[in-house]
């Protein structure tokens, strides 16, 4: 009779994991139609050569989408060589030299800042980080693609501490102590062992870090100017920017269904899903071969 009752409700509880997985899919599907929908017009409604160029001035019948595109890709490399060492080294730090009781401090001050809503970030680049750039750097003005790729660096960190910090933890021991039986030092055998055994899951916490960047709206709206300009170079990071998240929030609530203005803001959702999909895949491929390298490395 037990027997009977622990199958049935394991039975139900693997029926409801599938539902909700199942679910999850076809939602995600629902959005894509929705946005190939209401997109997809776009192309119709906008000659092409205005859809794909360098000025975004829609009262003005300019539809271009370039430095939209730019824009975001802008802040995103910026956030990237801001997050990356800075995750990547605080997450060996974390699982590999830090104390036990500093890594008991250290985890949950990650946690909580990984729950600092996007608002309170933006609010902190406009009132601190802003002035303090628009005065050190003797700039016109704070709100530049350099204040957004802080922020947004700040952003992604725990992102990218947290799931670096499982994949080298989940390095068997067996291999640190092979190392130290050969000789090596802590850090020949971090560098030289444990970090390149753990390489795939830091690449796939790196890669959640860019998607976790690729898609924040609130910051980037409140600190990087909202200009639609077409990068200058290096000069591009102390100049104000608009992304395509920012333009959606900002000008979405302004339009007329149906019109080529809000066909074209419908577009730049449909390649922000399409540009977040193919990051989150690449990182589940990354995901899946470590998991598959560790299954034949136990067999």
């Amino acid at each position: 009779m037990f027997t009977q009752r622990k199958t049935l409700s394991e039975t139900i509880i693997t029926r409801v994991i599938q539902m909700a997985g199942y679910l999850s899919i076809l939602f995600v599907a629902l959005i894509l139609l929705f946005l190939l929908k209401e997109g997809l017009p776009a192309l119709e409604q906008v000659p092409l050569k205005s859809l794909f160029g360098t000025r975004w001035y829609p009262i003005e019948g300019y539809f271009g989408v370039v430095p939209l595109i730019l824009g975001s890709l802008t802040v995103t490399f910026g956030a990237i060589l801001i997050a990356v060492p800075l995750g990547v080294l605080t997450a060996v730090f974390i699982s590999e030299v830090a104390p036990l009781w500093a890594n008991q401090i250290l985890k949950p001050l990650i946690e909580i800042l990984a729950g600092i809503p996007s608002v309170v970030l933006g609010f902190i680049g406009i009132l601190v980080l802003a002035p303090f750039l628009r005065t050190s750097l003797n700039l016109p003005t704070g709100l530049t693609a350099l204040t957004g790729a802080i922020l947004l660096g700040w952003g992604a960190i725990p992102t990218i501490v947290s799931i670096a910090e499982d994949a080298l933890n989940a390095v068997p021991p067996s291999y640190r102590q092979g190392a130290f039986a050969l000789g090596a030092t802590r850090w020949q055998t971090i560098w030289g062992v444990t970090f390149p055994a753990a390489r795939s899951g830091v690449i796939t916490a790196i890669m959640l870090g860019i998607g976790r960047v690729i898609g924040e709206t609130m910051t980037v709206m409140m600190v990087t100017g909202n200009a639609a300009t077409m990068p200058n170079g290096l000069k591009t990071f102390i100049m104000p920017i608009r992304t395509m998240t920012a333009t959606i929030a900002a000008e979405m609530g302004e339009v007329a269904a149906g019109t080529p203005h809000y066909q074209v803001l419908f577009f730049i959702g449909l390649l922000l899903f399409l540009f977040s999909l193919a990051i989150n895949v690449v990182a589940s491929l990354i995901s899946l071969r470590r998991v598959k390298r560790q299954e034949r490395l136990l067999s």
